[in-house]
C-alpha cells in the first residue's frame, strides 16, 4: 500500500504538478511576496517524500547507502533553517531525473506469450487404425502422430510414414521448407507444408523444443541484470563525504547556513541527469534515423561492444527466394521455351522454389499454359503434362525414379551450385533432363559495406545460422566475413554466443526469426530486424531497425560510442562544477538559495550539452 502511493508521487503527473507549485514559489521570492504557507512545502512532499521512503527503505531493509539518503539530509537540513525552496528545488530536479531514468520497455513478457502460441492446441493421435483428436498436453512419448499439410508440428519426434517439406524457419531460420522423410526429426512449432506424415512423439511437454525456446527467453530475461545508477555506485563514499564537509564547515566558520550549503550543493543532481538525458538524445536521434532503442542500457552496452553475430536469412540476406541461374542441358530447347515449359509445369505448386520459378518467368513476360495434369510428390517435386509432353520439376530422388539420370556436365553444374548455397531445381521432358533452374537468397547490398564499416571500426563479426554450412559460407563470402557457425539451432546459437562472452568478448546479436530470439537475450545486446522480422524477435531485441537497414549498424556502434563519451564529459562536468559551488559555499560566498540556484545551472548545462546530442550528425568512420 505504501509502496504504491509513493509510486503514484513519483509518477510524471504528480512531479509535474510539484514543479509547478515550485514555479509559484520562486516567483513569491523574486517578488517578495509575503504568504502564510509556501507552496514549496507541496513540492518537497510530491518530490521529496518518495526520495525520503527510498532511502530509509534502502538504509533499513538492505544496509545501503544510496544518493537519495544524501538529498534527504540536504533537504532536511534545508527545512530546518527556513530554505524551504532550496529544499523543494533539490527534490524537484531529483524527481526528474528519476523519471528520466526510468524509461524502459517491457518487451520479455509478450514475446513468451507469442513463442507459447506456436504450440497448437490439439493434435492427431493414431491408435491402431483410428485416429483421435487430443489435446497436446495429453501426447506421451511414443504416441504415434499424424499431421497433415498446413498443420503445425505439435511435439518433437522422429517421421516413421510420408514425405513432406517442413517450414521449420521458426526454429533455424532456414528460408526454404526442409524436405522430410521416414526416420528425419521434426520439431515442436514447425509447419508441414505439404506430405502428410506419421511421427512418434519422442520429446513433449517441456522437453519440446519449442518449451526450450520459452524457457530459454525467460531466463535470460531474469538474468539481465539492471542498469544501476552511476551516483548510487559512489553513494557510499558520497553521503559520508558530504556530511564530513558540512560538518567541518560547521566547527571551522560556526556558520549553520554554510553547512546546509554545503549539503544542497553537493546534491548530485546534475550527476543523476547526466546518464537520462544524454540517453534520451541518443534514442531521440536513432528513433529518427529509423532505429528503435528500447532502453538506455542497451545504448551504453553497445558502445562497449567488440563482437557482432548476424542470422542469415533475413538479416543478411532479404529472405525472398528468386532464380539466380538457368542452364540447359539439351541442344533441343532455348531459355525461353525452357522456362516456359518449367513454369506452365509448376503452374499448381504451393511450394516456394515452384511459385519462384512461376513469377521469374511471367517477370520475363513468358506466356504460359496451363498444365493438362498436374501431381505433386511432396519431398520431391512435381509431374505436369504441358503441350502433350510429360514433363518433371524437383530434385535428383525425384528424377531417378523414373529412371532418369544427368549427364556430367549436369551433374558437375548442380554440385557447383549447391556449394553456393543454391537450391536447384532439375527439369525433365520426357524421361530426360533437360536443363535446371538455380535459385537462392539474395545478399541485402549493403551487407558487404557494413561488415567493412564494423571491422574498421575494431569490431569482430560472425555468421550464426541454421542453413547448411555450404550455404553459410557461399553467403559469408560475399559479405565478407570469415567466422562461421553453421546448421546451429537455437541452443547451439546460444552456446556459440556464450562461448564467445566467456572469450570475455561484449556479443551483440542481430537477427530478425523466432528462433533468434533466446540468442538475442543471451547476448549482451540484441538488434533484430524490425520491418520483416518475427514480433517475438522485435520483442525480445533491446534494439530494432524497423527499416531493414543493415547500414544503420555501424552507425548504430558509432552513436552508442559517441553517447558514451557524452556521459562521461557530463559528469565531469557535473563534478566538476559541484566541486566549485562547494568551494564557494565553504567560503560564504553562497547561500542555500543561491547554492541552489548555481546547482540548478549546473543541471542546465548537463541538459544542454546532452540536448546538442539529438542533432548532432553521426557518421561511421576508421575511428570509433
Amino acid at each position: 500500500m505504501m509502496e504504491n502511493f509513493f509510486n503514484r508521487l513519483a509518477g510524471l503527473p504528480m512531479t509535474v504538478t510539484g514543479g509547478v507549485f515550485l514555479l509559484a514559489s520562486l516567483i513569491l521570492m523574486l517578488t517578495g511576496v509575503s504568504v502564510v504557507f509556501d507552496p514549496a512545502w507541496v513540492t518537497v512532499f510530491i518530490s521529496g517524500s518518495p526520495i525520503l521512503y527510498s532511502a530509509l527503505k534502502r538504509l533499513l531493509e538492505e544496509r545501503k547507502i544510496s544518493s537519495a539518503l544524501l538529498i534527504s539530509i540536504a533537504m532536511i537540513a534545508s527545512i530546518c533553517i527556513g530554505e524551504l525552496f532550496a529544499a523543494g528545488e533539490v527534490a524537484f530536479i531529483m524527481a526528474i531525473g528519476g523519471l528520466l531514468e526510468d524509461r524502459t520497455v517491457e518487451k520479455a513478457k509478450r514475446g513468451i506469450r507469442k513463442l507459447v502460441n506456436l504450440i497448437p492446441v490439439q493434435a492427431r493421435r493414431v491408435i491402431g487404425n483410428e485416429e483421435e483428436t487430443v489435446f497436446v498436453n495429453a501426447i506421451e512419448t511414443g504416441d504415434l502422430i499424424r499431421v497433415i499439410p498446413g498443420e503445425t508440428i505439435a511435439v518433437d519426434g522422429i517421421i516413421v510414414g510420408g514425405d513432406t517439406s517442413i517450414d521449420q524457419s521458426v526454429m533455424t531460420g532456414e528460408s526454404l521448407p526442409v524436405d522430410k522423410t521416414r526416420g528425419d526429426p521434426v520439431f515442436s512449432g514447425t509447419i508441414n507444408c505439404f506430405g502428410t506424415i506419421d511421427y512418434v512423439a519422442t520429446r513433449v511437454g517441456n522437453d519440446s523444443a519449442v518449451q526450450k525456446l520459452v524457457r530459454m527467453v525467460s531466463e535470460a530475461e531474469q538474468n539481465q541484470a539492471p542498469m544501476q545508477r552511476i551516483v548510487d555506485k559512489w553513494a557510499s563514499w558520497l553521503v559520508p563525504l558530504a556530511l564530513l564537509v558540512a560538518v567541518l564547515t560547521y566547527f571551522v566558520t560556526g556558520d549553520i547556513t554554510r553547512a546546509v550549503t554545503v549539503l544542497v550543493v553537493f546534491c548530485p543532481c546534475a550527476l543523476v541527469l547526466a546518464t537520462p538525458t544524454t540517453i534520451m538524445a541518443a534514442i531521440g536521434q536513432a528513433t529518427r534515423n529509423g532505429v528503435l532503442v528500447k532502453s538506455g542500457h542497451a545504448l551504453e552496452i553497445m558502445g562497449r561492444v567488440d563482437s557482432i553475430a548476424f542470422d542469415k536469412t533475413g538479416t543478411l540476406t532479404n529472405g525472398q527466394l528468386a532464380v539466380s541461374d538457368v542452364f540447359l542441358f539439351s541442344p533441343h530447347v532455348d531459355t525461353t521455351g525452357f522456362l516456359r515449359m518449367a513454369a506452365s509445369a509448376e503452374m499448381r505448386s504451393e511450394h516456394p522454389l515452384g511459385k519462384a520459378v512461376v513469377d521469374y518467368a511471367r517477370k520475363k513476360e513468358i506466356v504460359l499454359s496451363s498444365p493438362d495434369r498436374f501431381t505433386m510428390v511432396p519431398g520431391k517435386g512435381i509431374r505436369a503434362r504441358i503441350d502433350e509432353a510429360d514433363i518433371m520439376c524437383g530434385n535428383v530422388a525425384h528424377l531417378a525414379d523414373d529412371g532418369i539420370v544427368m549427364n556430367g556436365d549436369g551433374v558437375s553444374a548442380m554440385n557447383r551450385l549447391l556449394s553456393e548455397g543454391k537450391a536447384v531445381v532439375l527439369v525433365a521432358r520426357e524421361r530426360e533432363c533437360i536443363g535446371l533452374i538455380a535459385l537462392s537468397d539474395t545478399l541485402r547490398p549493403a551487407a558487404k559495406d557494413m561488415t567493412g564499416a564494423l571491422g574498421r571500426m575494431g569490431t569482430d563479426v560472425f555468421l550464426l545460422t541454421g542453413d547448411h554450412i555450404r550455404t553459410a559460407r557461399y553467403f559469408a563470402r560475399m559479405a565478407g566475413i570469415e567466422k562461421i557457425g553453421a546448421g546451429l539451432l537455437p541452443v547451439q546459437k546460444v552456446d556459440a554466443i556464450r562461448e564467445m562472452q566467456r572469450d570475455n568478448r561484449v556479443v551483440c546479436m542481430i537477427g530478425d526469426g523466432v528462433n533468434d530470439a533466446p540468442a538475442l537475450k543471451v547476448a549482451d545486446i540484441g538488434v533484430a530486424m524490425g520491418s520483416m522480422g518475427s514480433d517475438i524477435a522485435v520483442e525480445t531485441a533491446d534494439i530494432a531497425l524497423m527499416g531493414d537497414d543493415l547500414s544503420k549498424i555501424p552507425y548504430l556502434k558509432k552513436l552508442s560510442n559517441v553517447t558514451v563519451r557524452t556521459i562521461r564529459f557530463n559528469i565531469v562536468l557535473s563534478m566538476a562544477i559541484n566541486l566549485v559551488a562547494i568551494t564557494l559555499s565553504v567560503m560564504g560566498i553562497l547561500n542555500p538559495i543561491t547554492g541552489a540556484i548555481v546547482h540548478n545551472a549546473g543541471s542546465v548545462l548537463v541538459v544542454l550539452n546532452a540536448g546538442l546530442l539529438y542533432d548532432r550528425k553521426i557518421v561511421p568512420d576508421k575511428a570509433a
